[in-house]
């Protein structure tokens, strides 16, 4: 089962946090917390994540696993 967390450092790649962050209009240590899953982002900032990679937020945030029978 994959968190978002690793999600969200796998997409950035071998970008920088601060590029990323400040492409989506966040702090740089806003998005490191959000990689260590120290904070869940707001509606409005998955959707700019989500738009920033070219994914979908179920994909970086909601993972079908969890939600099966006896997980």
């Amino acid at each position: 089962m994959s968190s978002y967390g690793k999600n969200l450092v796998d997409l950035r790649g071998k970008k920088t946090q601060s590029e990323v962050a400040n492409a989506i209009g966040i702090a740089t240590s806003t998005l490191g917390m959000y990689e260590t899953e120290q904070r869940i982002p707001r509606d409005s900032i998955k959707i700019k994540l989500a738009n920033y990679y070219g994914t979908t937020v179920q994909e970086i945030f909601f993972n079908e696993k969890c939600h099966e029978k006896g997980q």
